[in-house]
């Protein structure tokens, strides 16, 4: 399916949920993936691996009792279109990865939601193929509002592949089906 360019290499972006954010309110980061992905050559960005990292405070500690004021989740996503500033259902196709990070604030315990969605999607021929040319984080609070300035960071483990013709316009055919 998928031939190899370039060795396994990082991408990364944050959003910053500010302490102004009440519960619901959603953020959204964009990654350009415009250097990577090329109609021309069949050029696509290969996902092997997504992570999610929260941070709150100046420090980027991960004292969870400060980052909402009471007990709550944060919840992020990570999609190939464009979403704007909601989260899409589990079963939407430009879904690519999603974190749940649930908080509570009176026991300072964090935990991960039951999100079994795959964040780590094994060898070359498992990855996610992306054709877009970009990538979308969307972060935000539930339940409890944003007490200190945190942070969601996604990194993204991937390479650059070259497609054959017929697997480029499947996933170019199903990735813009999904934007209906």
């Amino acid at each position: 399916m998928a031939t190899s360019k370039t060795g396994s290499f990082w991408l990364t972006e944050v959003v910053t949920l500010p302490n102004t954010m009440g519960t619901g309110d959603r953020v959204q980061g964009t990654l350009d993936l415009g250097a990577y992905v090329d109609v021309g050559d069949q050029q696509a960005i290969a996902i092997e691996y997504v992570d999610f990292i929260h941070q709150v405070g100046t420090d980027y500690g991960s004292n969870v009792d400060g980052m909402l004021n009471g007990n709550g989740a944060i919840t992020s996503q990570l999609t190939d279109l464009n979403p704007g500033t909601v989260l899409v259902r589990a079963d939407d196709n430009s879904l690519i990865a999603s974190s749940g990070l649930n908080i509570d604030t009176s026991n300072n315990i964090a935990t991960r939601d039951a999100d079994f969605y795959p964040d780590s999607f094994g060898k070359l021929d498992e990855s996610r193929m992306v054709v877009n040319d970009s990538l979308y984080v969307v972060s935000g609070p539930d339940s409890a509002g944003v007490s200190t300035e945190s942070y969601v960071t996604c990194r993204i483990k991937c390479r650059i592949v070259k497609l054959s013709t017929k697997d480029w316009m499947s996933i170019a055919i199903q990735s813009t089906a999904s934007d209906n």
